[in-house]
């Protein structure tokens, strides 16, 4: 059994380093918590080394058992559950029939929602252009798992789109005159673009687009990105 009760210990210190993104991007690996989050980690092959306090679930892989306060320190939540995990980051780049590009979305809650209708609908490969950086603990806890089953790239849309030209690119646009209910897809190819909280998919990348399309609606001016995209990668109607 391998016990470690030092907060000064190394290799806390360097783990505790991956709540900063540098460090993430530096080392490929992010911070999970919570039991369901480390066995999603852990089914995927992604999950590299754990610390629990209480009860250690996988013995097949690098453990460590560790005092609450340590535990503390490598939590990002107030009640956590006595288990913190470092996982790999996966690097597929292998492109799906369906993408989601993301437009700088930069709320963490947003795109972790848009993660899970991604994988639920389809999407299985996500472009990310300036967005909040996608292992956050605050985006990997609204995954609730999904995370693992995507394949992510971080890549500018507009240049994406210019490599990709088999695939049919799709913006949506306030300003459009296509509604998504009567629109139709004939590529099993697609890319759906979602754009920033605030200003929408920027102009340049409407431009590059095939084309723009909105939801209709009442008497609202916008939807939340996250509920309009996981209404539009429902109910989008595309070549099977």
């Amino acid at each position: 059994m391998n016990i470690i009760n030092s907060l000064n210990n190394k290799k806390i210190i360097e783990t505790n380093k991956l709540k900063q993104k540098k460090y993430r991007q530096l080392y490929d690996e992010f911070l999970v918590e919570g039991y369901h989050l480390i066995e999603e980690a852990y089914q995927a092959g992604v999950l590299k080394t754990i610390f629990y306090s209480d009860k250690n679930p996988y013995n097949d892989i690098e453990n460590y058992q560790v005092n609450n306060q340590i535990i503390a320190k490598l939590s990002t939540v107030k009640n956590n559950q006595g288990i913190v995990g470092i996982c790999k980051i996966h690097k597929l780049n292998k492109l799906t029939n369906k993408i989601l590009l993301l437009d700088r979305i930069q709320d963490p809650g947003n795109i972790g929602t848009l993660i899970r209708s991604a994988i639920a609908f389809g999407y299985h490969t996500i472009i990310l252009d300036q967005c909040v950086d996608i292992y956050n603990p605050k985006v990997i806890r609204a995954t609730q798992g999904a995370i693992f089953r995507i394949n992510v790239i971080n890549e500018e849309i507009s240049a994406f789109i210019q490599k990709n030209k088999d695939y049919y690119f799709l913006a949506t646009n306030l300003n459009s005159n296509n509604y998504l209910k009567n629109f139709k897809i004939n590529s099993k190819k697609v890319g759906l673009i979602l754009g920033n909280e605030g200003s929408g998919v920027r102009d340049n990348i409407i431009s590059l687009a095939n084309d723009d399309v909105k939801i209709r609606m009442g008497k609202m001016e916008s939807l939340n990105v996250s509920i309009a995209g996981s209404i539009l990668m429902y109910d989008l109607k595309t070549e099977e």
